[in-house]
């Protein structure tokens, strides 16, 4: 009996990662009725994190009461697994750049709901928190967050306040005596799939506050805030957080999640890869099945295909790659452990064409994938 691994990344915009498992699964249990089937759907930490770890470990989705980017009335929701000991949150949920919609205020916008979710989730009994950083309207530095778990900030008059992108500057001193005791004893991992460091030109100002409805002055003042709080941070933390890789994320709450929930910044798919056992599921899988939308050369820093495709590699367990398109460019991906990239569009097409039909597509596909596969293993 076959065993297949099926753990592909959402085509951002058409499919998503659930959707494009059920495809898979259907053409293999098509052409392999005896087979056995796993799937595990991937977010990156931004919108959907929360869906697919509970589609692929079970769990159930709580809803909280909460404040949006702007401080209005809210309700999100994070998961919490059969366990209840392990919750995952995505930050989007309570400061995702969709809440605003097009009144983009970046530098008033503030993580304070992300704080109340995880504060709810110590609440309901969770030791380990799994922290989706992605699609955020924030530049705050985690300190909206921090507040709503007891992180003290102080102007130079020692007046406590939340800060905000735009009142980094206003905080002269950090107190964390009031930190949630649960948060002391926690696990707490933040996904993160870029690299940016905190400050400078490709910091969280500069490359990410544009697309929040940031101008130029605007990015320059953000910059120089999270500048900042990252000297305070030093001297009332000692934590030295400027260059730490991936600290840009999330309007810099990759920084902020380390220094003030002790936080262990983690590349999105590895944390997937972890949770969900990979290494025993597909130990003595026939082949896995991973994809994305578009295969270049972002994806080969570490995203999806790379990451799935470098754990199976150690296994001795062949890596097929579907996705929307690709670059020809990709000798990196098979030096990672990818035996084989397929894109979905059997012609020349217009990209809403190729979303239109992107389930036919890949099903088409996933199809002739396995059906040369088979005649493969037939004719050995």
């Amino acid at each position: 009996m076959r065993k297949y691994v099926v753990i592909p990344d959402s085509f951002k915009g058409c499919l998503s990662s659930g959707e494009i498992c059920g495809i898979i699964a259907r053409e293999i249990r098509c052409r392999d009725p005896e087979a056995r089937v796993y799937t595990l759907p991937v977010a990156d930490g931004g919108e959907g994190t929360v869906d697919a770890f509970l589609g692929a470990l079970g769990g159930e989705k709580i809803a909280v009461p909460c404040r949006d980017p702007y401080g209005r009335p809210l309700t999100a929701h994070y998961g919490l697994f059969p366990d209840g000991k392990t919750a995952v949150i995505e930050m989007a949920a309570a400061a995702g750049l969709p809440l605003v919609g097009e009144d983009r205020r970046v530098a008033d916008a503030t993580t304070y709901g992300v704080g109340q979710l995880i504060a709810h989730a110590f609440k309901r009994g969770a030791e380990r928190i799994i922290l989706g950083l992605g699609g955020s309207a924030t530049n705050d530095g985690g300190c909206g967050a921090a507040a709503a778990l007891g992180v003290e900030f102080l102007d130079a008059e020692g007046k406590a306040f939340v800060p905000v992108g735009g009142t980094l500057r206003r905080i002269a001193h950090i107190r964390t005596d009031g930190l949630l005791p649960a948060l002391r004893q926690a696990e707490v991992i933040a996904m993160c799939d870029i690299d940016n460091p905190l400050c400078g030109e490709s910091g969280a100002a500069a490359v990410f506050a544009p697309q929040k409805g940031a101008d130029a002055a605007t990015v320059r003042m953000l910059d120089e805030g999270l500048a900042h709080l990252a000297a305070v941070i030093e001297k009332d933390l000692g934590r030295s957080l400027l260059t730490l890789p991936g600290g840009g994320a999330a309007g810099g709450f990759g920084a902020g999640s380390v220094a003030f929930l002790g936080a262990r910044l983690q590349m999105g798919i590895e944390a997937v890869l972890d949770l969900t056992d990979f290494d025993r599921l597909a130990a003595d899988a026939y082949l896995v099945i991973t994809g994305e939308g578009r295969l270049d050369s972002q994806s080969l820093r570490g995203k999806v295909v790379v990451g799935v495709a470098r754990r199976a590699r150690a296994l001795g367990v062949p890596v097929v790659a579907l996705v929307g398109s690709s670059e020809t460019d990709i000798a990196a991906a098979y030096d990672a452990g990818v035996t084989a990239v397929f894109p979905i569009n059997p012609a020349p097409t217009t990209l809403s064409e190729a979303l239109a039909h992107a389930r036919t597509h890949l099903a088409f596909t996933a199809e002739n994938v396995l059906r040369f596969a088979r005649c493969l293993e037939e004719n050995r």
